[in-house]
């Protein structure tokens, strides 16, 4: 079964105490959003492979490490999934960024795509996908389904805040692919938001509600 990480740091935790209070405004969680997912991608990519090479100094040669092997891509899910991207780009400026475009219905709460564009070498990428809640699982499912249509072979979902439910979800249609996340919270309500969760991350990052 896939791996599910669950970040403890101290940064990562006091950020997001923040971005749950119901009166944080939308300026503040939407910086949030974009710190807490460098954070968090800043752990999550600890064990790429790296290589080592000589790099001249102004003094002397020094043997460095650099990355090896794939290149990264970064798909968020739309539209909540926007929030992560620019932080982490900042940190992975080679990464290419794919977008998947999916909502839940609100009777049957299944995902129902309406927009998917990929880079065409994606196959050839370690992929995150990133959407900042793991509810049902059932987008996070359908997107690693898209990816994997594309080649895509290795695949990371990166989550803010996810739930039982959600990764019982991933990891039961997916056992490859690693989880990693901010908090795993108690439940689903009869709603299917995550509780205690932070209400709608995407009505909260774009001032929509």
């Amino acid at each position: 079964m896939s791996n599910v990480v669950v970040f403890d740091h101290p940064l990562i935790q006091h950020k997001l105490a923040i971005l749950r209070n119901k009166e944080t405004p939308v300026k503040e969680f939407r910086e949030l959003i974009g710190e807490i997912a460098a954070l968090m991608c800043f752990e999550a990519t600890r064990n790429l492979p790296t290589m080592e090479v000589e790099v001249e100094t102004p003094v002397a040669v020094a043997k460095c490490r650099m990355l090896a092997g794939k290149k990264l891509a970064i798909v968020p899910i739309l539209r909540a999934g926007l929030g992560m991207v620019d932080t982490m780009v900042s940190l992975i400026p080679s990464a290419k960024i794919g977008h998947i475009g999916l909502y839940r219905d609100p009777v049957t709460h299944e995902p129902v795509e309406y927009y998917c564009k990929l880079p065409e070498d994606i196959g050839n990428r370690v992929t995150f996908v990133v959407d900042p809640m793991l509810a049902t699982g059932g987008s996070a499912v359908a997107a690693i389904d898209f990816l994997k249509k594309h080649g895509c072979k290795n695949i990371i979902m990166m989550n803010i805040i996810g739930c039982p439910e959600g990764i019982k979800t991933v990891q039961e249609a997916h056992p490859d692919v690693d989880i990693y996340m901010a908090a795993c919270d108690e439940r689903l309500n009869d709603h299917a938001y995550i509780v205690p969760g932070l209400g709608d991350a995407g009505d909260r990052i774009f001032g929509t509600k």
